[in-house]
């Protein structure tokens, strides 16, 4: 046996050290692990060397050993030092190269900084990632205990309405982005020249950009703030709102509505995460569901704005044939000003501070939770109620790697900055795939694709079936008229919805009228008068024109299909695009009426699910609706007229919106308050995918088959109930 500081310290220190090095190798690898070795033994060396010069100046009674070896001193232990290498480090050379970013040290207890070596200035304190994991997940553990009960001391009341109403303004925002171009299509194709696939395009592409916004914004939220992005996002949507209304050209305004659905794609993975983070346990079901009905009343908003504005022709103005600004950029203007008011109001609110706790801001989070608490006790009527919380649990750091010296360009700072925080960004999304979260993520991401394949492909389909059946009554009440003649007669109304066939028209004049939906075949035009002719899918069809004059028509060639020019002239043609179809202010209001309707018939809906959210649980309310929406979409195959549409198209959103505000909620509390928008962001970017994929699948089979939309979507919704099962129940747990 040795003395209490001879070789078996000695010992303990070179194993310590060697327990370091093996931990180090195995998380960094051979070099880093050659490298710690060789400090380990040195720092081993110096520690102890240190450690006995302390006991020699402390007079501490010299022991013996009980082996006859004499005392330990000196000289024995300078013999020591000259052999004492530790065998982790033999073989290797005493010149191995240290490289950037390896263990540099072991940091000092009483001054926990880094020890440099060889005149490298430390750039972080060097954890045990295991270690240092396991310390985390116990901060959080504990900080989740500690904020629930911080959050029951502050109470509900005036903060978290004022709150709700701000957030709300935002998830309005994103309400009224999904209506936007649905309600601008039938006026801006004129404006614009638009094809059926540029319309289609226009469609889609304001959920490719809330896509990519949800993806990005929800992953920055983690890192700088849930406030601060909101606030970015929602300015990026305003500006490109406010641009696409004045812009002239068909690419310029799709760039902007993707740019502006960049944007407001931030708005509901933050906005729920955001909110949440206010709400205690008892409250955050119901309160969250209460917070989708924003979405609801963006719906209104821009049903209700389409109606007023739209029709209304005479506001607009033009500088020439250059520029035009119709009625139609109006609507769009105005459906900015939900984002502007949310943006206003956000400023006035303040971060997160479960954001400050998990990022080790102490401070700051105790000041937001003692304005919260006096701001709900003074509404209360308690004003002299004290917040007796003095010192809250926060979350160990990962020390900064980025070092950035004073020579640094500010352009090269920036990049480094930048280059720091998509690393950061992206290993928190890799995150949520770790062995932890895998099967979570993994399920989340099956039921939150089909939810939305589904309801976004069906909220789609509805309409365009409604317009296929309008078409389909129209067409039946077309007239046919045959070998008519008409001579010295002046046409000056609306001609629509005829057919005539070998007719004969001498001497005619067709003046200051419209022609929708007109076919002459076979027919003959001599010394007739065009002018100021406005027409809409009509054709002349193998048809034989002497003499006549076109004065400011559209007729152009190409619907004269086959036909024959005799001495006929064409003046003055009208400039603008010449459309397939144009509809009137009636089929207009029924456009923006019927959206107006399947928006309003998810408030039921929304008051059910915020009322037994918290009594029967996220899970049952999830799978419950998914499954009564997929039995309602059987229903699909009794809607043979306009009206029976409607009346599904309602009971559709009225019942599936309470598993949409289900999802929201399980989405929120499934995963950590340093991952929740990262999650959040990805789950609903890979919703606005499923949404592209169902519109498109489900519209590509209208006029053609009832049966394939609707066992896509009863078979999604089926799949989507059944793995919702398989989630964990969130009620009634503390937030992450």
């Amino acid at each position: 046996m040795d003395d209490g500081y001879g070789r078996d310290g000695r010992q303990d220190f070179i194993r310590g050290a060697k327990d370091i090095a093996k931990v180090v190798k195995k998380q960094a690898g051979k070099k880093v692990g050659r490298s710690v070795d060789k400090m380990a033994d040195e720092y081993t060396k110096r520690s102890y060397k240190r450690f006995e010069e302390e006991d020699d100046d402390d007079d501490y009674p010299v022991q013996q050993s009980q082996d006859g070896d004499g005392y330990y001193r000196n000289d024995s232990r300078a013999n020591d030092d000259e052999g004492g290498h530790s065998d982790s480090t033999e073989g290797h050379d005493e010149d191995d190269e240290i490289y950037e970013g390896e263990y540099q040290g072991i940091p000092r207890a009483e001054s926990g900084k880094t020890v440099p070596v060889d005149g490298i200035a430390p750039q972080a304190q060097i954890r045990d990632l295991a270690q240092f994991e396991a310390e985390r997940r116990k901060d959080q553990e504990e900080l989740a205990q500690q904020y629930e009960t911080i959050l029951q001391e502050c109470g509900h009341g005036k903060f978290q309405w004022t709150l709700y109403f701000v957030l709300g303004l935002a998830l309005m925002a994103d309400g009224v982005e999904i209506f936007v171009v649905g309600f601008v299509l039938p006026s801006a194709e004129k404006d614009m020249c638009l094809s059926e696939e540029s319309k289609g395009m226009l469609g889609l592409i304001v959920y490719l950009g809330m896509m990519v916004g949800a993806f990005l914004w929800g992953g920055l939220a983690d890192r700088i703030g849930r406030r601060q992005t909101l606030l970015i996002s929602l300015s990026i949507n305003s500006v490109f709102a406010f641009f696409s209304s004045f812009v002239q050209g068909y690419s310029s305004f799709l760039l902007c509505r993707l740019l502006s659905g960049v944007g407001i794609g931030g708005s509901i993975p933050i906005v729920f995460s955001y909110y949440s983070e206010f709400l205690a346990q008892e409250k955050r079901g119901e309160h969250l569901s209460w917070l989708c009905m924003f979405w609801m009343i963006g719906g209104i908003y821009a049903s209700a704005m389409a109606w007023a504005i739209i029709p209304h022709y005479g506001w607009s103005f033009q500088m020439g044939s250059a520029y035009q600004f119709h009625s139609w950029r109006v609507f769009v203007l105005v459906c900015a000003f939900p984002s502007v008011a949310a943006i206003s109001a956000l400023t006035t609110m303040p971060e997160s501070p479960r954001f400050f706790l998990e990022n080790g801001k102490h401070d700051e989070a105790w000041m937001i939770l003692k304005q919260v608490h006096d701001t709900n006790m003074r509404a209360k009527g308690y004003p002299e109620r004290v917040f007796s919380v003095t010192t809250i649990k926060t979350v160990k750091q990962m020390d900064e790697l980025v070092d950035m010296g004073e020579g640094t360009a500010w352009h090269q700072r920036w990049r480094m900055k930048l280059a720091d925080l998509f690393n950061q960004v992206w290993s928190n999304f890799l995150a949520i795939f770790s062995p932890e979260y895998r099967r979570t993520t993994l399920m989340m991401m099956a039921v939150w694709f089909s939810m939305s394949f589904s309801y976004y492909g069906l909220t789609v389909w509805f309409p365009d079936m409604i317009k296929y059946i309008q078409k389909q009554e129209y067409s039946s009440r077309t007239k046919v008229f045959i070998k008519e003649k008409v001579e010295h007669v002046t046409f000056n109304f609306t001609l629509e919805n005829q057919v005539h066939r070998n007719g004969e028209y001498f001497n005619n004049k067709f003046m200051n009228l419209k022609m929708k939906s007109m076919v002459f075949e076979d027919s003959l035009f001599e010394e007739c008068y065009f002018e100021d002719i406005t027409s809409s899918n009509t054709f002349f069809k193998n048809c034989t024109f002497i003499a006549t004059l076109f004065y400011n028509t559209d007729l152009f060639k190409y619907r004269l299909i086959n036909s024959k020019l005799v001495n006929s002239t064409f003046l003055h043609n009208k400039e603008g695009c010449m459309l397939s179809d144009f509809s009137d202010e009636n089929s207009a209001y029924m456009i923006y009426f019927v959206s107006f309707l399947g928006t309003l018939a998810v408030l039921p809906g929304n008051i059910v699910s915020a009322l037994l959210m918290d009594k029967i649980g996220r899970l049952r309310m999830l799978a419950g609706s998914s499954v009564i929406s997929c039995v309602s979409c059987f229903f699909l195959s009794f809607g043979n007229s306009e009206s029976a549409m409607i009346a599904l198209l309602c009971l559709f959103g009225g019942i599936s919106i309470a598993s949409w505000n289900a999802l929201d909620v399980l989405t929120v509390e499934l995963y950590p308050s340093d991952k929740r928008c990262t999650a959040f962001g990805f789950l609903n970017a890979l919703c606005k995918l499923a949404a592209v994929l169902g519109i498109s699948i489900f519209t590509s089979f209208v006029g053609i088959t009832k049966a394939v939309p609707i066992l896509f979507a009863s078979g999604a919704l089926a799949a989507g109930s059944f793995l919702a099962f398989k989630l964990p129940e969130t009620r009634g747990q503390v937030l992450q």
